[in-house]
């Protein structure tokens, strides 16, 4: 069939949306399908149509019956200053939000930052999870296949590591629940969140188990205790994906002249907002100001899982008072991150990545990403002391009616 017999059999309804690439191409089937719609709605949707992005490369790998494109207003903010492992120095840093006030006020934060000589930023932790689900017996059943398992932790390494180049088996605990046993596999990913390849390599070490223990029947090779893209204590207390930490001392003198209030009042409003107001509202994990408004801007512009913004946004903030300066912290133990593969390859992303000097894979694997984790902690807590600082001076109201608000 020709492009035009294509277009007149699919109008008809001979032909799905979703076949149309296979016979025209994806930048056609884009094309069609958005025509389709504009017919429908009567009218034009010249915005949607407005990208440079080739849908020949991105479909079937980032996204399906494709349309066009969405847009997001991208800031930066810095120079944020970063005493890392893998990340040192100052970095101007790519957010895309649509909400006024946020790149500002995370903008104010990070001067605060560099100006006290920059934030200190650790990984503490490195694993992406994958939890397969089994059905069997009985618990006697169970706790023999996990003590297998472990007993034989070599065996079912290399059958993981098989699969992949870079995702390699680290190590796994077992969960019980009368007939059902979990076993929560943890693995290094290098530059690559690695979600796929944790899941290929649990599905091969899964059928491994079933074929050698005929009573033990796979039920998911996900079983929710990964726990992917829902929030989770099991994850806020062992992690996923990287786990950071970063921190640090704001002399007074800042503390007063730029976010123009006090540490003593600061910490103050930490402590009763972030905790006892959280405590009250049954918060899960969600300890802190807004950890979600900077991973989710930091995730758009550089191309990462948006669905991981759930995980992102647990941790913790502290701060407090010392000798009249004020010390401040964010607790980061659940954030899925790359800086190669899926989202990371789109043009803007790729782009945004390179303001970093992040994109792809470093000279050591994983090196890169571990660099950008570390930038993300100072980021977020970049947000967290300008927002906790505007709400102390009493301040945030007067920032979102100037800068938040729709001009009508």
């Amino acid at each position: 069939m020709n492009y035009d017999d294509v277009i007149r059999e699919f109008k008809k309804g001979n032909i799905k949306m979703y076949a149309l690439d296979g016979l025209i191409g994806s930048n056609k089937a884009t094309e069609a399908r958005r025509h389709f719609l504009e017919e429908a709605g009567g009218r034009k949707y010249t915005e949607i149509a407005n990208t440079s992005l080739d849908f020949d490369k991105v479909c079937g790998k980032n996204a399906e019956n494709t349309i066009g494109a969405a847009q997001i207003p991208m800031g930066v903010i810095g120079p944020l200053m970063v005493n890392g492992e893998y990340a040192k120095g100052e970095y101007y840093v790519p957010l895309a939000t649509s909400e006024g006030a946020l790149i500002a006020s995370a903008n104010r934060g990070s001067a605060v930052i560099t100006q006290s000589g920059g934030a200190v930023a650790r990984v503490v932790g490195d694993r992406m999870t994958r939890a397969p689900l089994f059905k069997v017996p009985d618990i006697d059943h169970a706790r023999m296949l996990a003590k297998w398992v472990e007993e034989n932790f070599d065996e079912v390494r290399s059958i993981s590591d098989s699969q992949t180049r870079f995702t390699k088996l680290e190590s796994f605990l077992p969960f019980f629940a009368g007939r059902n046993l979990f076993l929560r596999f943890s693995f290094s990913t290098g530059d690559s969140m690695a979600m796929n390849s944790a899941t290929k390599a649990s599905d091969a070490i899964a059928s491994f188990l079933e074929e050698k223990f005929s009573w033990a029947k796979l039920v998911s090779v996900s079983g929710n205790m990964c726990v992917d893209k829902k929030p989770s204590a099991v994850n806020l207390v062992l992690g996923r994906g990287k786990s950071i930490v970063a921190e640090a001392l704001i002399p007074k003198e800042l503390v007063e002249t730029k976010l123009k209030t006090t540490a003593e009042r600061m910490a103050d409003v930490c402590y009763r907002k972030i905790y006892v107001g959280s405590a009250m509202a049954g918060s899960l994990g969600g300890f802190n100001a807004h950890f979600a408004n900077l991973t989710a801007a930091f995730f758009a512009a550089t191309g990462q899982d948006l669905a991981h913004v759930v995980e992102a946004a647990n941790g913790l903030t502290m701060m407090e008072e010392s000798d009249g300066d004020l010390y401040a912290s964010v607790t980061l133990p659940d954030v899925p991150l790359a800086t190669f593969g899926a989202g990371t390859s789109l043009p803007t992303q790729k782009e945004a990545l390179e303001i970093l000097g992040l994109y792809g894979s470093g000279e050591n694997p994983g090196d890169n990403c571990k660099a950008l984790a570390e930038i993300l902690s100072c980021t977020v807590l970049a947000g967290e002391l300008s927002l906790i600082g505007a709400l102390a001076s009493r301040d945030l109201t007067k920032a979102h009616m100037t800068l938040g608000r729709s001009k009508r």
